[in-house]
Order: C-alpha cells, then structure tokens, then sequence
C-alpha cells in the first residue's frame, strides 16, 4: 500500500509523534492506521525499558484545584532534560496526568497510570506514546490527593513549575480566604515546613536535635544549667523555622503565619485552620 502524506499526517495528528517515526510505522503495517498508532505506542514502551537506567531527574510538579475548592490533587513528572521538560508537550502531558490524578481522587501512582485520559487512553500509554517520540525516559513519580470538606483548597505552583503546594482549610471560603490560603501555600513552598505545628513533629526528630545542641554545648564546656538553656532555646527556634504555623510570613517578617490567620479571623469570623498540606519540589524525597 502506498503511504500517502495524507496518511501520515493522520497517523500524525492522532499520536504526535514525528514525521519520519510515523512514515516508518506506517510502513511496517502496510498502512493500517490503527496498527501504526499501536506500533508507536509500543515503541514508547520499548524505549522506558531502553532507558530505564537513566536518570529522570528533570520534570514538572502541576496541581489540579476543583471548582468548588474542596478536593485538589499535586503530581510530579520525571523527564531526563530540561530542554524537554520545557516544551510545550510535556507540560501538556504534566498538565493532563494532574487532570487524571484529580479524577482518580487518589495517591496511587499505578492506579492513576491506568486511569483513562479524555482521548481514551491510559495515562501509562501516553507517557509510552511521549517517550516513543522525544526518547527520553519520562517517569510519573509521585501524586497526592487532599479532601476538604468543611472547609477548602488553596495551592501555589513557582514559576518553572519546579516547585509547588497544595494547603487544605477548614474554615469558611471566600475570595479573600483563598487570596490567604494561597499566599501560605507560596509561604509553604518558599520555606518548606517540616510540619504544620509542633506537636506534628516526631518525638525522635526533637530528641535527635535536644542531643545534639547538648552535645555542642559540653564540647564548649557550658556548665549544666547553662547547658539545658541553650538546647531550650534552639529548640524553640527549630520549631519557629520548621513548624509552618511559627514561622515568619515571608511577605511580612515581623508576623507569624499563626498570627496571620488570627488577624483573619477576627476581621472576618471565618474560623480559618490549616488542617493539612503537601510540598513537591523537583526530585525531592517521597514520603
């Protein structure tokens, strides 16, 4: 059968993929369209096992925020070069996997790889369809749903999409609420809290700290008394620079985020709390 240019500019327009891939795939199945999408596809799925040694360590985190602010999802997706995870395709495909991750309604990465985009297929198959045509290994990392039913969802993405938060709220919503609740979700990117208050840290991680503060202080031959009084008060400043609720409000340093949302309330009665919240930043730990 003869491969026309009108036939792989059909083959083109319904995978992406380039002009020669497509030519040679149609060639292999005799012009039979559905059988060359299939062939491209599987060329996907043969490069990430091609490339699975390589490493993705570029990429995109993106969000989805419902219309009604009460449920949000936050993925993160994995490319080998930042020439390809600027382009507009992969932000596309970071974008839509963020779309099916809120769909979902779940953390589940393998679920969410099975989930259906709006074309039909799986999300795995147009990550396989996107690695067939840039060749490089493109890995959905992580994802992660937050519910907020009594209350709503604000989020921050920074510019380059590197970086990126999504805080829930118990409270009642309003434009201003989530001008607020945004704002804390760029404080969240900005300072990456270990945790929203104290009593949220494990004992262990504070008891790792108190001994090595003490540790420094007796190498310095601090009496004991003296001693102890130092560990109390790097202790207390751990918890300002790590818990989101005491740490400075980057826009306003002489304000803690607690007294923020104090001084809303009070204006307002709005009975803001923050109640969760979920930070990614390119490449960093899953937890």
């Amino acid at each position: 059968m003869e491969i026309t240019l009108d036939l792989i500019k059909e083959l083109r327009n319904k995978t992406g993929a380039g002009i020669n891939d497509c030519k040679k795939a149609l060639q292999e199945v005799e012009g039979d369209i559905e059988k060359a999408v299939e062939h491209l596809r599987k060329k996907g799925a043969a490069m990430a096992v091609k490339r699975a040694d390589k490493a993705a360590n570029e990429g995109a985190v993106k969000m989805k925020i419902a219309g009604d602010k009460k449920t949000a999802s936050i993925i993160e997706l994995n490319c080998e070069t930042d020439f390809v995870s600027k382009g507009d395709e992969f932000q596309n495909l970071s974008d839509m996997i963020a779309e099916a991750a809120f769909s979902a309604k779940t953390n589940d990465v393998e679920k969410i790889l099975e989930a259906k985009t709006a074309d039909g297929l799986t999300v795995k198959e147009k990550i396989d369809g996107f690695m067939g045509k840039v060749g490089e290994k493109t890995e959905f990392r992580r994802a992660d749903f937050l519910n907020s039913p009594d209350g709503f969802i604000a989020g921050y993405i920074h510019f380059g999409s590197k970086l990126g938060s999504i805080v829930g709220f118990k409270g009642a919503y309003s434009p201003d609420a989530e001008k607020l609740g945004n704002s804390i979700a760029m404080q969240v990117v900005a300072m990456n809290p270990m945790a929203i208050k104290r009593e949220d840290i494990e004992p262990s991680v504070i008891e790792k700290e108190k001994e090595i503060y003490m540790t420094l202080a007796k190498n310095e031959n601090k009496p004991d008394n003296i001693a102890q009084t130092i560990v109390n008060n790097k202790i207390e400043r751990f918890f300002q620079e790590n818990c989101l609720l005491e740490q400075e409000y980057i826009n306003e340093s002489s304000k803690s985020i607690k007294a923020l949302i104090e001084e809303f309330n009070k204006s307002t009665n709005a009975g803001l709390e923050i109640i969760s919240m979920v930070r990614y930043q390119l490449g960093g730990e899953k937890k």
